[in-house]
C-alpha cells in the first residue's frame, strides 16, 4: 500500500476540508502576536494533557510576572536569570517539570545568544574592521545574516523578542525556530502559526493519524515529511482550519486504538476505513 501512495489529487483534499468543515465549522481563531508564549506553551504541552499545560503556565505566568505589560505578562529575562529548581516549581504541574524548565532555560538562553551575536556583527560591521574593503563589509553582512537574517528589522532591545518574524520570511524563521534546542518542525509551526498566522501548519499525532489514513500521507513517513506534505497539500490560507479540524476529527471520531469508522463523516472518502 505504501509503495503504491501518490499525493492526493487537489480536488480530494477540497472535498475533505468542505466534508470536516460541515462537521466542525470554520474555525475562529486571531493570531495572538506572542511567539515566545507559544513557544513555551508548546514546551509545556509535551506529554500532558491541555489542562495540566495551561495551569504550568498560570503558574509561570504568576511566579514571574512582568512588571508593565507588553509584549508578555511573563518577564522571561527573569526566567532565564532564575535557578532552575524555581522555575521547574512553577511549572510543576505540567509534569516532567525537571525536564521541562531546563529546557526552558536553554531555549532562551540560545534567544539572547544570537541576539547578542547579532549585535556584536553590527558593531564589527560599523567598527574599523569593515573599512579596509567592500570584501569585507560584504563578509560581516553575511555573517550576520547568517544566525539571524531578520535582525535588521529588529525594533526592540529585548535580546529575546521574536517580533522579528512577524514580517520575516516563514523559511527563514522556521530555521531559526528549529535550530534552537529541542524545538522541531511541530513548535515551529506553531509559533508562526498562531503568533501571526504565517503559513505554517504543525503535524501532531492525531493531524498525522487521520492523514495517514486517509492517505493524505506516505504510511510510515517521517515527521518532517508530514510536514512537507502538510504544507503542500493545505490550500494557501486555509493552514489554521485544516489543522484544527483534522485535529478535532482525530480526538472526536478517529481514535488511535479504536477509531469510529461508523460514526465517521469521512467513512466514504476514507482508504482505511473498517467495515
Amino acid at each position: 500500500m505504501a509503495d503504491r501512495w501518490r499525493p492526493p489529487a487537489r480536488a480530494r483534499v477540497l472535498r475533505i476540508r468542505d466534508r470536516l468543515r460541515e462537521v466542525y465549522g470554520i474555525p475562529r481563531m486571531a493570531p495572538h502576536g506572542r511567539p515566545l508564549d507559544e513557544l513555551i506553551l508548546t514546551v509545556l504541552s509535551q506529554s500532558t494533557n491541555d489542562r495540566n499545560r495551561d495551569v504550568a503556565f498560570l503558574r509561570l505566568r504568576e511566579r514571574f510576572a512582568r512588571v508593565g505589560g507588553p509584549p508578555s505578562p511573563i518577564d522571561y529575562a527573569a526566567v532565564l536569570a532564575a535557578p532552575v529548581a524555581e522555575v521547574e516549581k512553577a511549572i510543576r504541574p505540567g509534569g516532567i517539570s525537571k525536564v521541562k524548565s531546563a529546557r526552558i532555560q536553554a531555549i532562551l538562553a540560545a534567544i539572547a545568544d544570537s541576539a547578542g551575536e547579532e549585535e556584536r556583527s553590527a558593531g564589527d560591521a560599523r567598527s574599523g574592521c569593515a573599512v579596509g574593503s567592500e570584501h569585507n563589509a560584504e563578509r560581516g553582512s553575511e555573517h550576520s545574516g547568517s544566525k539571524r537574517d531578520a535582525g535588521r528589522a529588529r525594533d526592540t532591545d529585548d535580546p529575546l523578542s521574536l517580533e522579528w518574524m512577524r514580517d520575516a520570511p516563514v523559511e527563514q524563521s522556521r530555521a531559526y525556530l528549529c535550530a534552537l534546542p529541542g524545538v522541531g518542525r511541530k513548535t515551529a509551526a506553531c509559533v508562526l502559526l498562531f503568533s501571526y498566522g504565517l503559513p505554517d501548519i504543525p503535524v501532531d499525532t492525531h493531524v498525522s493519524r487521520v492523514g495517514t489514513r486517509l492517505g493524505l500521507f506516505r504510511h510510515g513517513a517521517p515527521f518532517e515529511e508530514l510536514h512537507e506534505e502538510m504544507l503542500a497539500l493545505t490550500p494557501a490560507g486555509h493552514e489554521l482550519e485544516f489543522h484544527v479540524n483534522l485535529l478535532r476529527h482525530g480526538r472526536r471520531t478517529c481514535h488511535a486504538r479504536t477509531p469510529a469508522c461508523g460514526e465517521c463523516a469521512l467513512a466514504r472518502m476514507c482508504p482505511s476505513r473498517q467495515l
